[in-house]
């Protein structure tokens, strides 16, 4: 056995009470995700979910040091590797390696497997590590904070490795507050109340909340405390025609829909038409009848709706650099020419879908970015072409304010 192995015997803590065993196989099956991320190119969320589904003899404690392990070590990638030393690989042997790092970091012992035998790892020098090291990110990335956040960059870039929230809205068509925690309390799961929000509620531990009787029946949404201010903010009156333009899977459609009292129109686009049929299912399940999809299939479903709504959403694609402790690979996947992209796509919709709203309406520009490039010089550049509409509010939330994931919203309206 190792030197190392020898010391964290007598040094780190003894296994969690309620971890599981580490059995090597569940470490395999974490390594063979990793590579599915890094040599594949595979999104995070998507390979664990797959696995999930594949590894039904897993209990909930081993499915938790599963995913928690995959998205961890995606997380503090390069970090692991400055601590291991060695350049980055794919062999199955040293990514062994890489996660025991992390579970060294983590005060926790090693197995004695072939793999680790010998293993010296030299923590003491991150002390001394820069930034991009410290917090486990690219230069590239590091530079793009510094540049458009200054002092603020390793603020909130140390908030955006810290773990998130699960955050819960009330579907108050169905219910309330105080119903869904009573009976999320008898379900095993209890929560406590986001302060500022009628509606929010927090889990005080990570459950499976999709199983429960109170999610099945339509009581409530999971939903960051932050994305539920969106619909806050635009605010749809009941009897309002609202066009939710960049839906997805509908998150807050259906509350638009809650806070419209299921009264009136709400027409959800997406050009993504496997997210509107689950949005279907959803609004069901939600109890929503005022909602209806169109999938982008063409220009003319925009120009079809020109005039047309009361108020309007575009909670435009981004690149997610508010939400990196939700979606940590963004960190790997995301570079200058996918950034430059998607700004791009920003203005396009802006300009474009736009034309949807009616004189005297509202919209909300909103994404789930902390970039200024993103949020605040979009709007800039949006109204110093539009003379005929005129900013009402501006709402930013960095995601080291403990409010949730940074998130940035802008409320218009057209003259």
């Amino acid at each position: 056995m190792s030197d190392l192995n020898e010391k964290n015997k007598a040094t780190s803590s003894i296994r969690p009470e309620g971890a599981p065993k580490v059995h090597r196989h569940m470490v395999e099956e974490i390594v063979a995700s990793l590579q599915m991320i890094f040599d594949e190119n595979r999104y995070a969320d998507k390979v664990v979910e797959k696995n999930l589904k594949f590894q039904k003899k897993w209990g909930s404690r081993d499915r938790k040091f599963y995913a928690e392990n995959v998205y961890e070590c995606v997380r503090w990638w390069r970090r692991l590797w400055y601590v291991l030393g060695v350049d980055p690989s794919m062999d199955s042997a040293t990514l062994m390696q890489l996660w025991a790092v992390y579970q060294h970091l983590q005060g926790n012992e090693l197995p004695d497997w072939p793999e680790l035998d010998g293993l010296e790892l030299k923590t003491s020098k991150l002390s001394g590590a820069p930034l991009e090291v410290q917090e486990s990110i690219t230069d590239w990335m590091n530079e793009l904070g510094k540049r458009e956040l200054g002092m603020r960059w390793p603020s909130i870039i140390k908030s955006l490795n810290e773990k998130s929230t699960v955050d819960l809205r009330v579907n108050t068509l169905k219910s309330n507050r105080e119903t869904v925690k009573q009976n999320l309390q008898l379900e095993g799961i209890p929560t406590k109340e986001i302060g500022g929000s009628e509606i929010g509620l927090e889990l005080v531990e990570r459950k499976n909340v999709f199983i429960t009787k109170t999610f099945l029946s339509g009581a409530f949404e999971v939903q960051d405390r932050a994305s539920q201010r969106v619909a806050e903010l635009l605010d749809p009156k009941p009897g309002e025609r609202v066009v939710d333009a960049c839906a997805g899977a509908g998150g807050k459609t259906l509350h638009l829909a809650a806070k419209m009292k299921n009264k009136g129109r709400i027409i959800s686009l997406d050009v993504h038409e496997g997210k509107l049929k689950e949005l279907g299912l959803r609004a069901r399940r939600n109890g929503v009848v005022i909602v209806e999809t169109r999938w982008i299939d063409s220009t003319k479903v925009i120009k079809r709706l020109a005039d047309s709504a009361d108020r309007l959403l575009l909670d435009v694609p981004c690149s997610g650099m508010g939400v990196l402790r939700r979606n940590p690979d963004t960190k790997w996947k995301l570079n200058a020419e996918d950034l430059e992209q998607t700004q791009k796509l920003q203005r396009e919709i802006l300009m474009g879908y736009s034309k949807i709203l009616k004189s005297g309406g509202r919209m909300v520009y909103a994404t789930c970015s902390c970039l200024p490039s993103e949020n605040e010089k979009q709007v800039e550049w949006f109204l110093a072409d539009h003379p005929d509409w005129k900013l009402i509010e501006q709402l930013r939330v960095d995601p080291d304010q403990g409010q949730g994931d940074g998130f940035f919203a802008a409320l218009m309206e057209k003259n």
